[in-house]
């Protein structure tokens, strides 16, 4: 099984250049143009920030790009929330972010959670938006639901994807803070589960570790990545599309690879933030 990861696309509402003059669905575009020559992917999966500001034009232009792209694999498209999301929106084009799921999470606050299997692979989208947050947290109903559906062993174990790494890097000046909030409670309901790896993106840049001995992959983002040899602090922005492939199979599995897009204007800064600027930041969302 070979999973297709993609995150922070971050379409605007039109297909014009963001705030920093990048022009999120021509990094799209370029990646997935970068990525036609892939084979044998069982599904693409799709961790969140899909739109910039939760516009249903932004959700539809997503949609339509990576439908058509997987179409022509012959693999299903599961998408999660982000931070830069809105659930209602989201649910409007994407509905559950599953093309036809076996389960789906009913609660109040309306989370996008959603089971799909695929080629006898377990499939579990989680919902870690907190509305007008960079952090996420899975609430209670949320956990609760997600132990139910692992009481009883896929065939070939469970794949769960969402948005806020439940890890991070000290080294970073914001991950710390911007991550899941509770990583602990989400360890508790996977121990001596069947999952066999927990996809998120958010970061903008790779990162491996583990949860209760399962690996986390954080794929780094479509619209740009992080550049972490900026200094101490600070934070910096660089252009360069990116996702990766999951091997889940094989005696050295699940293994991860990187893909990074062949941009003429790959590692020009974006934008930088300085230590006063993060502090603020992190201070204001904390």
């Amino acid at each position: 099984m070979r999973i297709l990861h993609l995150s922070d696309t971050h379409l605007e509402r039109t297909d014009t250049p963001n705030k920093y003059g990048v022009n999120a669905t021509d990094s799209l575009r370029l990646m997935l143009a970068e990525l036609r020559h892939l084979r044998d992917v069982g599904a693409v999966v799709v961790t969140g920030d899909i739109a910039d500001d939760g516009a249903v034009e932004a959700y539809t232009a997503v949609r339509d790009l990576v439908g058509e792209f997987a179409r022509r694999l012959g693999a299903p498209v599961f998408y999660t929330t982000g931070n830069h999301d809105e659930r209602d929106a989201f649910g409007k084009v994407l509905g559950s972010g599953h093309p036809e799921p076996v389960l789906v999470l009913e609660s109040e606050a309306s989370e996008r959670a959603a089971v799909s299997t695929v080629g006898g692979l377990r499939l579990v989208t989680l919902d870690s938006l907190v509305p007008g947050k960079v952090y996420g947290e899975l609430g209670a109903r949320q956990l609760q639901w997600l132990k139910g559906v692992l009481s009883t062993p896929a065939e070939r174990g469970t794949v769960l994807a969402f948005h806020h790494p439940p890890i991070s890097l000290d080294i970073s000046a914001t991950q710390p803070f911007f991550g899941l909030r509770n990583p602990g409670e989400l360890g508790e309901v996977i121990r001596g589960s069947d999952v066999r790896v927990v996809l998120t993106g958010h970061y903008h840049l790779q990162l491996c570790g583990l949860l209760e001995s399962v690996p986390v992959w954080v794929t780094p983002g479509v619209v740009n990545r992080i550049d972490l040899t900026a200094a101490p602090g600070t934070e910096r922005a660089v252009r360069g599309a990116s996702a990766s492939l999951v091997e889940l199979d094989g005696a050295a599995g699940p293994m991860f690879h990187t893909f990074h897009a062949c941009d003429p204007r790959a590692h020009e800064t974006v934008y930088e933030l300085g230590e006063e600027q993060v502090a603020a930041f992190v201070e204001r969302e904390a």
